[in-house]
């Protein structure tokens, strides 16, 4: 029997099919001799523009997060910073392949140095570099395979320009050699509902045609599987369909326990998509959209413009909105110092508020016009809580401006161990496991090298979410848990074990975290809690439960 090839699972389900790998880049030519500098410059520039020309139009034969990730891209190559290295190169004699090289892979070294959020993006550069290179050489600019039928996707990585053009009724399955769970390949496959293993270095070894078995869920490659276990899987897919298909309406537990299922909402283009969702209103509306890539802060009118919308998408609904959340993956020329060592433990979130307070004001202003109006439920939440006198002033802020429901988001381990006394001032909470886990385990969470600690399901993290729970319990203080955690149906009977009252995830993750609820009681979540809290570490808990799930 030939052997499992594990990596990070994205997503749930299963699927079999034939393997077909990404090409590799054309290889860069040897240096030649410029008899043109002049002419050169103007190839490297008109290549850029091909490139960012050719991002721009699938963006907008595109939608949704697809659509945003191809903007993004077109955005960075036509920085013209970048353009102007590269042309100032050629202009020196450097032929322009090698003129262009040198300029995207000098950036790549700035965003690598930069670390966090940049760090991350730095591979996109490489796809960027491989396409303006192939299109001034004349060559075919690398892209998804076509075989013909139905495939395994297998690639080093997925660029996010060829990962937002995916067609699931193509491409079975995504494997790729390198990447993590907060990589555009990983975020993208569980939008589309693609079954996924990412990190996986075994996958170098699979060649064009042979066959393979995907399981997302539990980040496993199965090569030259048996026929019966295509089968059983196959059939255990066609089950799942159908079971959630048959479940509708509010979250319960089997035994009636109320667990309100919602959404998470992060920029316009997905605000139809969230509405049409069978959702009980927003868990988490991210309102960074409204204020990246800008020199200055929108004004009142604007922001009460896009929130207002928001509310008249979700009337009747609970919608959470969080304040802005600047600073270390996501700095604002406006909101946050250049000059931080340690961005991620420096001034972030509601820590912005302290050095321009009108940047809260005119939020929670512009957040309060836009409600007068709606009947929307508008809760507003601060994100990046670490004392209790934090949480006092925010909600006093809040209320001040006539909104009445007021919370914390709990990420910080110290907040996460004091909720009960954030609990005097606050209605609410929402734990964000992302950075909760980041700063419990001094990890940087855009670091995929580090995935293991951030971990949704390391037992030491679940103990300060229970922490939390008990306390919000205890003060009569509703706790949600929002982000990636929410959406593994097999955590969320966990968290709500644990004590977490509502779940906020992407829409295409409720129906199984529905199903997975109404399948199981209250008492039957709070065994598998103390299953997964009495382990040793991350796998140990998600194999126990998992288990315990699969023999009821």
């Amino acid at each position: 029997m030939t052997e499992l090839m594990r990596g990070i699972g994205v997503g749930t389900g299963s699927a079999a099919g034939p393997v077909a790998r990404m090409a590799p880049p054309a290889p860069l030519p040897a240096p030649r001799a410029v008899t043109d500098p002049a002419a050169e410059a103007a190839a490297v520039r008109a290549a850029l523009g091909a490139v960012v020309t050719g991002l721009e139009e699938r963006a907008a034969r595109t939608s949704g997060t697809g659509a945003e990730v191809l903007a993004a891209q077109a955005m960075m190559a036509a920085d013209p910073v970048l353009a102007d290295r590269a042309a100032e190169l050629a202009e020196q004699g450097t032929d322009g392949a090698h003129a262009l090289t040198t300029a995207f892979d000098g950036f790549r070294a700035e965003l690598t140095a930069a670390g966090g959020y940049f760090a991350e993006r730095a591979p996109d550069l490489a796809d960027l570099r491989d396409r303006a290179v192939a299109q001034l050489l004349g060559l075919p600019v690398p892209g998804l395979p076509d075989p013909g039928h139905p495939y395994v996707l297998v690639a080093d990585d997925l660029a996010p320009a060829d990962t937002a053009l995916l067609d699931p009724e193509r491409v079975l399955a995504l494997v790729t050699v390198h990447g993590g769970p907060t990589s555009h390949t990983a975020i993208l496959a569980k939008a589309l509902g693609v079954p996924a293993v990412v990190g996986c270095a075994e996958a170098l070894g699979l060649a064009d045609g042979r066959l393979v078995l995907v399981h997302g869920a539990d980040g496993l490659v199965e090569p030259d599987p048996a026929p019966e276990a295509v089968e059983r899987a196959t059939a255990r897919e066609r089950r799942r369909r159908e079971l959630l298909a048959g479940f509708r309406g509010p979250g319960r537990t089997a035994d009636g326990h109320p667990v309100a299922l919602l959404v998470n909402l992060g920029a316009p283009h997905e605000l139809a998509g969230a509405a049409a969702a069978d959702a009980e209103g927003v868990g988490l509306f991210r309102t960074e959209f409204l204020f990246l890539d800008r020199a200055e802060a929108p004004g009142p009118a604007e922001q009460a413009a896009a929130y207002r919308q928001v509310f008249a998408a979700f009337a009747g609904r609970r919608v959470v909105v969080r304040t802005l959340d600047a600073g270390a993956d996501k700095p604002l020329p406006f909101a946050t110092a250049a000059d931080e060592p340690n961005p991620a433990l420096g001034v972030r979130g509601l820590r912005t508020a302290a050095r321009d307070p009108q940047l809260l004001e005119t939020q929670l202003a512009a957040i309060a016009e836009a409600a007068r109006d709606s009947t929307a439920q508008v809760w507003v939440m601060a994100p990046m809580v670490s004392v209790p006198r934090e949480a006092a002033a925010f909600a006093a802020r809040v209320r001040a401006h006539g909104l009445p429901t007021a919370g914390a988001m709990i990420e910080v381990p110290a907040a996460a161990l004091r909720t009960d006394r954030l609990a005097e001032s606050c209605d609410f909470f929402s734990v964000g496991t992302n950075d909760l886990a980041q700063y419990a385990f001094a990890a940087d969470r855009t670091l995929g090298s580090l995935a293991e600690l951030l971990d949704p399901w390391q037992p030491a993290l679940l103990e300060l979410v229970a922490t939390a729970a008990a306390s919000a319990a205890a003060q009569g203080r509703p706790i949600g848990v929002c982000g990636e955690a929410a959406g593994d149906p097999a955590l969320a009977l966990v968290l709500v074990g644990l004590g977490i009252t509502s779940l906020s995830a992407a829409p295409a993750s409720l129906p199984e975290v529905r199903a997975a609820l109404a399948a199981h009681t209250l008492a039957q979540c709070r065994a598998l809690a103390e299953l997964a809290l009495r382990a040793d570490d991350a796998d140990t808990a998600r194999g126990q439960v998992r288990s315990s799930m699969s023999a009821r």
